[in-house]
């Protein structure tokens, strides 16, 4: 899905998966001492706008130029301020070993294209950094509360035990559940979440 498609979906005035964070995510770093986070493919701002309302410093990107639109809106509707890039998620590029979180909330990416910007994620990472993660299962494919029709573009357990291989994995669960988000992500789902920190 490429950002003509994104572009389309946020370019109306309502928040397609809504404008309150993801709950796990949002679980997970209300846990933490805020300090710096980079959100890939981070659409119309839900995630990132909390962030900042909770007092971290906020890096994210998409492809889509309306997604921008719409978070830098959100992020004044909130006055927070955040920096939002958009491009190629493959080309960002941010220092190494320079982050505490990065956040992969519904960052559904063709094989090749994920494998890379989760390598680059652990790079971005300070040690003791940690990786927030929530994505669609393949078993979602039975669901019809959102997600990618593509099985290649879902994440299985194995998957992200490989990806992030050199992590310590410190929670990799598959969960049914019931997605509240926006008009995309509403009904029984079926998910993965995975919280992992770097040695």
């Amino acid at each position: 899905m490429n950002s003509t498609f994104w572009n389309e979906r946020y370019n109306v005035a309502s928040y397609a998966y809504g404008e309150t964070p993801n709950l796990f995510f949002a679980d997970q770093l209300n846990a933490l001492p805020p300090d710096t986070i980079i959100l890939p493919c981070e659409g119309e701002g839900r995630n990132a706008v909390y962030s900042a309302s909770k007092g971290w410093k906020v890096d994210a990107f998409d492809s889509s130029e309306a997604g921008k639109t719409k978070a830098i809106q959100l992020a004044k509707k909130h006055q927070v301020s955040i920096n939002y890039q958009v491009g190629d998620a493959i080309e960002m590029k941010y220092t190494t070993e320079s982050v505490d979180v990065v956040a992969f909330i519904y960052a559904h990416l063709p094989a090749n294209i994920r494998q890379q910007i989760h390598k680059n994620a652990f790079s971005w990472l300070k040690p003791g950094g940690k990786i927030i993660l929530e994505a669609f299962h393949p078993n979602q494919l039975q669901y019809r509360s959102g997600g990618p029709k593509d099985i290649s573009m879902l994440y299985t357990k194995e998957l992200l035990e490989d990806d992030f291989s050199e992590m310590k994995i410190e929670q990799l669960n598959e969960v049914k559940t019931i997605l509240r988000e926006g008009a995309y992500h509403q009904g029984e789902a079926y998910i993965i979440r995975l919280v992992a920190t770097k040695v």
